[in-house]
């Protein structure tokens, strides 16, 4: 499958009120089936926010409480779901964006590797151990979060591992939206492939983020871009033209690793 629907989920969230949260998820879920997606992303700590002072009540394991939630919508509404959560893994908690297939099934958890100490994310989280690349329908697909965007090795290490879209959920303030929207492009345009990132928007806690979720194809132009209110916005892409543009400029042959 090389033609794919896909949904961005651009939601405000209520900080620390992770049943108004999944309602409004619900809803959006609904909605990106109805037009025909196969996939819907929704933005970094989607049913919480950054309410880290109360992470360790807030975080579930994988499979109960929202994760399980997440997985009964997928299969209800026959769409692959990501966006990222608080997950607790015994003593700890990651912020963590589990893959759920439109048959439940968990096709992996990429937990975020880079902590934002900015939002004091060191104190609440661990950080993740490991990038994530799963083979999915449409080809292969790599996941990071928010401020991993600012760390262009890794996109570099899973373009070279063959993905051709990586996927970032994210809560990035309105007052860096530029380099948001700069990022974005760039990670596109020096791996060629297609980067899909959702933001949240609007006033969480005592912060205000930036919206501008938006797809970038491969030759860094946007498919589609929202500006910043709350809203759901859909688009086609073709991951075969990840192909098309590797082979125009063969960025991959010519690198030099030996040499940096």
């Amino acid at each position: 499958m090389a033609k794919l629907i896909i949904s961005l989920a651009q939601m405000n969230i209520a900080l620390g009120d992770v049943r108004k949260n999944s309602k409004t998820a619900e809803e959006m879920v609904v909605e990106a089936a109805k037009r025909g997606s196969h996939l819907i992303v929704f933005p970094e700590l989607w049913s919480t926010g950054y309410a880290l002072d109360q992470s360790r009540e807030l975080a579930t394991p994988l499979n109960v409480g929202v994760f399980a939630m997440v997985a009964t919508l997928a299969t209800e509404n026959r769409i692959s779901i990501v966006g990222s959560l608080l997950e607790k893994r015994g003593l700890e908690v990651s912020n963590s964006a589990a893959f759920i297939a439109p048959n439940g099934r968990m096709m992996g958890v990429y937990r975020k590797v880079h902590l934002f100490r900015l939002m004091e994310e060191d104190r609440w989280l661990q950080p993740g151990a490991a990038p994530l690349l799963m083979e999915l329908p449409w080809g292969t697909t790599g996941i990071a979060i928010c401020y991993d965007l600012r760390f262009p090795e890794l996109f570099r290490r899973y373009a070279v591992q063959g993905a051709k879209m990586i996927i970032i959920p994210a809560e990035w303030p309105i007052e860096r939206v530029d380099h948001w929207r700069t990022l974005l492009q760039a990670r596109a345009i020096e791996n060629q492939c297609y980067i899909v990132a959702t933001n949240s928007v609007g006033q969480t806690g005592d912060k205000v983020f930036g919206g501008h979720s938006m797809i970038v194809d491969p030759w860094g132009k946007i498919v589609v871009e929202v500006g910043e209110t709350p809203t759901l916005a859909t688009a086609e892409i073709d991951v075969d033209y990840v192909d098309v543009v590797r082979a125009k400029i063969p960025v991959f042959e010519d690198r030099r690793p030996d040499v940096y």
